[in-house]
């Protein structure tokens, strides 16, 4: 099996490891296989992908988009490192409120898959650091959403106290205020 699937604190966000076959040429390995994350439970077809590039301490969320453009994320480093964050957002869910942050790295080349109803952001903690992520819904700048990165009902332990943000970010409402149109349903 090219991958280990790990879940979370909170089973609906899995941590992947993939299987890196290295040599004196440098390194191969699969960073998607449909088969495989499908016998995982993630099921969903990837139809966006997006790269980002930024600098130390910057902060890039915590963001989401919602129904009926919720995205499922696949989130990967693909240089660099950063403090990768998944915050449940479906209420009634006894999860709601609580986060799973993860390191990813260009080193660990683990991946990190966030489904719809959770918000992520990711925090950059090397000098500069490259992020992929796929998403199950295209962009829809309507249904555009987040919450603010320092939310103290989150308890996020970001690794920078004063991360540098975008206008948008700084602007995000609490979680109590947050727009946000996601509902838990057993099994999902």
């Amino acid at each position: 099996m090219p991958f280990s699937f790990s879940r979370s604190s909170i089973p609906e966000v899995i941590v992947i490891d993939p299987r890196v076959f290295s040599d004196e040429r440098g390194f191969f390995m699969e960073t998607y296989k449909r088969s495989e994350f499908a016998a995982q439970g993630i099921q969903e077809t990837f139809v966006q992908a997006n790269h980002s590039k930024s600098t130390r301490g910057t902060l890039r969320g915590l963001h989401y988009q919602k129904s009926p453009k919720a995205q499922g994320k696949l989130v990967r480093a693909l240089a660099g490192e950063i403090y990768d964050v998944a915050v449940d957002l479906r209420r009634g869910s006894a999860m709601f409120g609580q986060c799973v942050a993860v390191t990813l790295s260009a080193e660990n080349k683990r991946m990190l898959y966030v489904p719809t109803g959770f918000a992520h952001g990711f925090c950059v903690i090397s000098a500069e650091a490259e992020v992929q992520y796929m998403t199950t819904e295209e962009y829809a700048p309507d249904c555009e959403s987040g919450v603010i990165w320092n939310d103290p009902s989150l308890g996020i332990e970001w690794p920078f106290a004063e991360p540098v943000l975008s206008p948008r970010d700084r602007a995000w409402p609490r979680l109590c205020d947050a727009d946000n149109n996601f509902k838990f349903a057993a099994g999902s």
